[in-house]
């Protein structure tokens, strides 16, 4: 037995089988609907009461029969057909109202996150209901038409009246007698020119980035961390089509933003042509499963972003090794609900790494493969030990240099000491370890030493716990290290907040790291009243240019004076 959807309550047992008979009813597929078929929704929806809506495909099948408004009985996004962004869904909707008014936007932004053919409501008059036979036959009064229309993506405040086409009130006749198949292949020629004029690149995941402000934020910490979350999605290699904000006192348990804001996403989802949200924030599984469930598309947050870049950037044994472990860590928990979404969607940021395959095992699987990891990665630790106890016994100190992502560490490695570390203007460059000798003259004595210099894993805001426990192996290098070398790049705007949170990682090491030398990096880049500033509020930092090998001697020096006090 057909289903009904919406609300049933007090609905006679044969009210229900006239509904459930509108499943046999067939639609010509060259009309919207047919004088019959609309004078029959009428009449049913008189007799029960309530709008009524019926959802059919391109064949002219009814798929669909709801009790209640398009925003009340809308297909979940998931059950939808996905073509992208320069199709239509194949579905149109009949819907009956049963006051004279315009359609509500709600119901128009229904029909756009739905991504429907077309919507068609009948305006059913209650002055137009007449008793024959014991039942109700509804008068149509007027008719409208709606469809989507192609919404360049350009500004921010996107108008949602320009992501569809509302028709003013017409006569039944008139709407029965177009064109369907024209409308619909006129629109998808449409959508298809607009989508390609988007189209930068293929395979690059289109973004839409949702920030939320809470009240443990300032707006300043607030707009670097957007910025910084769009920086994730661009090395990760999406690209930023738009991003939304909204203020609320703290996230909503179940969606993080309110239910107003998730209907503005999914909406605006579909008029930019987006395949991917991204949140500045981590979500609970709970939390992801139930955006995905309303909008209809994949929902990545920012840990996710970053194991991503990390998959990518991976190219030692032990790189690739770390990376898969907090992978599955990370996504054991987030495994139920998301194999539907994953097969219909999967490739692009999220998905690299174990791969979906992997993600979609069954539970116990994935369990092993972790065991498994953990074992090597424990492995892993015990020869980077055996390592620096050979360092040691030689009486070479070390230096780890540790910092935020993009400070400059493998370029001043790079220059300091000749190698050859990977250095690009991206975050999170460098995921192993790198150790180089530097020979230093010490300035007093005359006499020349060594110090081992160490590039590590950039530090980031909020290191994602999956993170720190699967780099445990390479962090170590951190809390081995005789001492510290904390690079900070001085012309990112937020380069204070940057520190802070360098220190807040170092401070939760098990192990408690040797002293700390500051260098304040990229002083090219900055004008005099920020040097003044970082002098005021830093007067024991070094500070330099490795690109440009500004303050490197004095570097040194300073370096050698840190292994000296370090070693007592």
């Amino acid at each position: 037995m057909e289903t009904i959807y919406g609300h049933l309550q007090g609905l006679k047992s044969s009210q229900l089988k006239q509904l459930q008979k509108l499943y046999h009813q067939r639609v010509p597929g060259d009309r919207i609907a047919t004088p019959e078929f609309a004078q029959r929704l009428a009449a049913i929806s008189a007799e029960i009461k309530q709008p009524l809506c019926t959802y059919i495909n391109r064949r002219g099948q009814v798929m669909r029969v709801g009790v209640g408004t398009p925003t009340q009985t809308k297909i979940p996004p998931l059950e939808l057909p996905r073509y992208g962004a320069e199709r239509l869904c194949g579905i149109r909707c009949i819907a009956t109202q049963l006051k004279s008014e315009t359609p509500k936007k709600a119901d128009l932004t229904a029909m756009a996150i739905q991504r429907l053919d077309a919507l068609v409501i009948l305006t059913v008059t209650e002055s137009g209901f007449e008793r024959r036979g014991g039942g109700a036959t509804g008068f149509i009064k007027e008719t409208y038409l709606a469809h989507l229309i192609p919404v360049s993506a350009g500004s921010e405040e996107n108008s949602d009246q320009n992501s569809w086409s509302l028709s003013s009130p017409q006569s039944l006749d008139m709407l029965t007698k177009q064109d369907f198949w024209d409308l619909v292949v006129g629109l998808e020629a449409e959508f298809s020119q607009e989508f390609v004029a988007q189209q930068v690149e293929v395979d690059c995941d289109r973004v839409l980035i949702v920030g939320l402000k809470t009240q443990q934020l300032t707006e300043a910490e607030f707009e670097n961390g957007l910025a910084e979350i769009a920086r994730l999605v661009e090395t990760a290699g999406g690209e930023v089509l738009q991003t939304m904000r909204q203020k609320r006192t703290q996230p909503h348990p179940q969606t993080v933003v309110g239910a107003g804001k998730v209907e503005e996403i999914a909406l605006m989802v579909q008029n930019i042509g987006a395949n991917l949200v991204v949140f500045d924030r981590d979500l609970s599984p709970a939390q992801v499963r139930n955006l995905e469930a309303q909008t209809g598309i994949r929902i990545v947050d920012r840990t996710e972003v970053i194991l991503d870049i990390f998959a990518q950037r991976a190219q030692s044994r032990a790189g690739k090794l770390q990376v898969e472990l907090a992978q599955l860590e990370y996504m054991l928990p987030r495994l139920t609900g998301r194999g539907q979404a994953m097969s219909r969607l999967g490739g692009g940021i999220g998905t690299r790494g174990p791969g979906e395959t992997k993600l979609e095992t069954e539970r116990r699987t994935i369990s092993r493969r972790i065991t498994r990891l953990q074992q090597e990665v424990n492995e892993l630790q015990a020869h980077r030990s055996r390592m620096r106890q050979r360092r040691q016994k030689q009486d070479v100190p070390t230096i780890a240099v540790v910092g935020y992502t993009n400070a400059g560490k493998s370029t001043l490695l790079n220059i300091l000491t000749n190698a050859d570390v990977y250095t690009a203007d991206q975050l999170f460059a460098t995921l192993d370890p790198t150790t180089r000798k530097l020979p230093i003259m010490d300035a007093d004595t005359g006499e020349k030493k060594s110090i081992l210099l160490t590039d590590t894993v950039g530090f980031i805001h909020e290191l994602p716990p999956p993170l720190v426990d699967a780099f445990r192996a390479t962090l170590e290098e951190v809390t081995e290290s005789d001492a510290l070398l904390h690079l900070v790049d001085l012309s990112h705007p937020a380069w204070q907040s940057q520190i802070r949170s360098v220190m807040s990682i170092l401070e939760e090491m098990p192990i408690t790291p040797g002293p700390i030398l500051l260098a304040l990096n990229k002083i090219d880049c900055v004008d005099g009243e920020t040097l003044a500033l970082a002098r005021d509020e830093c007067p024991q930092a070094v500070f330099i240019s490795a690109s440009q090998r500004l303050g490197l001697e004095n570097l040194r020096q300073k370096m050698l004076q840190l292994i000296q006090y370090a070693s007592g």
